[in-house]
């Protein structure tokens, strides 16, 4: 053997790119779950709605932009689903940010607020809906969450539309459903991840045959 070829021989394979990237479904998913349960709190009337500020942070790093750098991970390893999903909830709780810091205030005199804020949300729950028929061939925790998540934008809208406490509530409560799905998704990949092998069920979709 040649000098030449040994240092050939000796140079490793390139590694597959998407083995240096690690999964960004449960950053994704935890982000997504903390943001909605603190705001579920306050739509569920636990907390006084004068202290709803709170959530801002949340929405604009953990929500927001770890969430749509989720999506943008998830891009990189071609996963359709993930990256539509995350880089969108990504923007949505960017979209709130500037929604309750900016836009709501001006909206104090508008005799058309309710509705405006029932589109918005009206808005994300037919964006949730066509995804959650996608998730079905995802795996049944991220079904769920796609499911609680259709009908809690559903009752946010439905009672901004109203100015209906009551459905905002069931809406919150809902909320808070979601963010424990959410969670437990979250915690089943990246305990998956860290152990090496499936620890908790999160009942994949079957294969089309």
């Amino acid at each position: 053997m040649s000098a030449n070829e040994s240092r050939t021989n000796s140079v490793p394979a390139a590694a597959s790119p998407l083995s240096t990237i690690a999964d960004p479904a449960p950053l994704g998913l935890a982000g997504f779950a903390m943001t909605t349960l603190v705001l579920s709190c306050f739509n569920a009337g636990f907390l006084d709605k004068s202290a709803e500020g709170v959530v801002l942070p949340l929405a604009l790093f953990y929500g927001g932009i770890a969430q749509l750098l989720a999506g943008m991970w998830e891009f990189r390893r071609a996963n359709t689903f993930g990256a539509t999903a995350f880089s969108s909830f990504g923007a949505f709780w960017l979209a709130y940010y500037v929604l309750v810091k900016d836009v709501v205030p001006t909206l104090a005199t508008s005799p058309d607020a309710g509705k405006a804020l029932g589109l918005f949300l009206l808005s994300w729950a037919i964006f949730t809906a066509y995804m959650t028929v996608a998730a079905l061939k995802v795996n049944g925790a991220v079904l769920a969450v796609f499911v609680a998540l259709t009908i809690t934008f559903a009752l946010l809208s439905i009672g901004a539309f109203d100015t209906s406490t009551a459905i905002t509530k069931a809406g919150g409560w809902l909320g808070l459903v979601t963010a424990a799905l959410a969670w437990y998704a979250s915690f089943a990949g990246v305990v998956s991840s860290t152990f090496g092998r499936a620890v908790l069920p999160t009942w994949p979709a079957k294969a089309a045959s």
